[in-house]
């Protein structure tokens, strides 16, 4: 009898733990999916135009814009329980005058429900001491400054009637030492939306950058004392200007 029990008690055992590594085989990750990142530009509600297109300041100082190009980067999604997925390799490089840097696409971004997009506007810290690097990243994109070593993270070129001297406006939005760092974590409301991401789905961030943005918050700027800046601390004011408020989510698509 105890001879039978014992055999009982083995076959009980093998079956239990056979039971156990079946069911943690069922169990599967859900597929990665992608996520489309667009961007529309503008100047306050009107949508941007470089070279033709005048726009005016709430100081009433009016100004063309022949150049627009910036760097999202870091882009990182976060669920409501905190999970957070971060894109490797997270540069990009947009430019107005370049419509298809307008789009660009996450993929193997792991399934899930997310509540929050976050990204920095403007190159790590790292990546500026890393030497020549490649893609968005290349030299060669005319956004890094040889002679200081560091990314340009916002480029935006154009003209004004108040600024002085040749009329022309120069903002190099850049720079990642103390006390001039001019990097920037942003984190636009999702007004509300999901961002669900399933293998059968392609959901889209659309993002709405404002130029008009760089000069208006909390440090107004008057071309006729402010039309030109490559870094240093005229930087860092326009820098806090964007983070105040330049990039919003217009909506999002759920597909």
């Amino acid at each position: 009898m105890k001879f039978r029990s014992f055999t009982f008690l083995i076959i009980a055992s093998f079956t239990t733990l056979f039971s156990a590594c079946k069911d943690d085989a069922d169990v599967t990750t859900p597929a990665a999916g992608t996520l489309d990142i667009e961007v529309d530009h503008l100047v306050g509600s009107t949508p941007l135009t470089l070279n033709t297109g005048t726009y005016t300041t709430p100081l009433g100082q009016q100004f063309t814009v022949s150049t627009f190009n910036y760097y999202l980067s870091n882009i990182k999604l976060k669920k409501a329980d905190g999970t957070e997925y971060a894109e490797p390799e997270s540069y990009h490089l947009v430019k107005e005058s370049d419509a298809k840097t307008k789009m660009f696409t996450l993929t193997d971004v792991p399934a899930g429900d997310y509540t929050s997009l976050t990204f920095t506007l403007g190159v790590d810290s790292t990546r500026n001491v890393s030497g020549a690097q490649t893609g968005a990243l290349d030299p060669t994109n005319g956004m890094f400054w040889t002679w200081n070593s560091g990314y340009i993270y916002t480029k935006m070129e154009g003209s004004s009637p108040q600024a002085g001297g040749n009329k022309q406006l120069v903002f190099h939005i850049g720079g990642f030492k103390k006390p001039n760092n001019t990097i920037r974590t942003v984190s636009p409301s999702l007004n509300g939306a999901t961002i669900q991401i399933r293998k059968d789905r392609t959901p889209a961030v659309h993002l709405q950058a404002d130029v008009l943005k760089m000069f208006t918050g909390p440090n107004p700027v008057d071309f006729s004392t402010l039309s030109n800046t490559m870094g240093g601390s005229n930087s860092v004011k326009v820098a806090d200007n964007q983070a105040a408020g330049m990039f919003r989510v217009d909506h999002v698509h759920a597909n």
